[in-house]
């Protein structure tokens, strides 16, 4: 008796996150809840069920299949398609450092993981299912149970602890090992070629990026117009707070991996680092309503030249880290 199932004790394993010591020097700590600890169990549920097709009505589709890890977690499509075929209205964003996210989707409606990883699931346009749906199937699995049971300490399963699970798993999909972080964090002055070095003070300077791509995150987390439609089609942020100031504005994306993460902005209208880069350099609508204030003044954009923008792009290249998209810890458990 002693050694049945319910007589097992709970006792999972704390589990700390990995990342290079001189980034909480740079960014701070992570944003942990005290509500939902970080464990080896949790962990490891979370990523079984992040790539569990059970979580969409009709078992075709997981989490995994709009953020695909060789993408950097993002997907390659400027909408996703979800069940039934039904296509989304933003581009999908990379989960990448989340654990300093203070703010989630495109127009920051969702102020934790948590409840980031609870959307998706009921979307008509994602996995169009319902909770009570998912949960009757996993609780009729006898081994996720146990899974639930060494994580959380219940054989009970319900959205919270699903969503416990998945963001403790996301929090987890840390990158910080590109060739730009050896050269500027560890001092490998050979790591950027010329070029990239070129393209790191035209992002520093006349580019103007750094402003929003703040480093070493590459973003700032505001939310901002970056001067794509002199009419937003998408309120953006705007649409949740009623704000007319934040009408047209939306969350600043990190640029870490970025050349893994195309099409972009909200609608995927661009396709390729090429095309960004124009954006900005002549292509600003200068009367778009909430015009960023470090895109005021510049009229259609900072003018780069060819060689500028080619360089610029090159450095924009060196910030991809492809341990991070091999990391076999975040692959498909199944």
């Amino acid at each position: 008796m002693a050694c049945s199932k319910d007589s097992q004790s709970f006792e999972p394993t704390p589990l700390n996150l990995s990342y290079p010591s001189w980034v909480e020097q740079y960014v701070g700590k992570p944003h942990l809840p005290a509500d939902n600890p970080l464990t080896v169990e949790g962990f490891e549920l979370g990523r079984r069920l992040f790539y569990d097709t059970r979580l969409s009505a009709d078992g075709s589709m997981s989490c995994a299949s709009c953020h695909q890890q060789q993408y950097s977690f993002d997907d390659n499509r400027a909408f996703s398609i979800g069940v039934d075929g039904t296509v989304g209205k933003r581009n999908a964003m990379p989960l990448i450092n989340l654990a300093w996210s203070k703010s989630f989707f495109w127009d920051g409606r969702r102020p934790s993981l948590e409840l980031q990883a609870h959307d998706p699931v009921v979307s008509p346009s994602e996995l169009k299912n319902t909770w009570p749906q998912v949960v009757a199937r996993l609780q009729a699995d006898p081994e996720i149970v146990e899974r639930f049971f060494r994580a959380f300490g219940s054989r009970s399963i319900d959205s919270t602890l699903i969503v416990k699970a998945i963001a403790q798993f996301e929090r987890t999909l840390i990158s910080f090992n590109s060739r730009y972080d050896r050269y500027v964090y560890q001092n490998d002055t050979l790591a950027l070629t010329e070029q990239e070095r070129r393209g790191y003070q035209i992002f520093l300077n006349e580019g103007l990026c750094n402003h929003c791509h703040t480093e070493p995150l590459f973003t700032d987390q505001a939310f901002r117009n970056n001067g794509l439609d002199a009419v937003p089609a998408d309120a953006g942020r705007g649409g949740v707070t009623g704000n007319p100031a934040d009408f047209g504005t939306f969350k600043v994306p990190t640029l870490r991996n970025i050349a893994l993460t195309a099409p972009y902005m909200h609608d995927g209208r661009f396709q390729t680092l090429e095309e960004v880069v124009q954006h900005y350099s002549d292509g600003i609508v200068p009367h778009s309503p909430n015009l960023d204030v470090h895109l005021q003044g510049v009229g259609t954009g900072v003018a780069l030249t060819a060689q500028q923008q080619a360089d610029l792009v090159a450095f924009l290249r060196a910030l991809t880290d492809s341990t991070f998209i091999s990391n076999t810890a975040f692959q498909n458990p199944y």
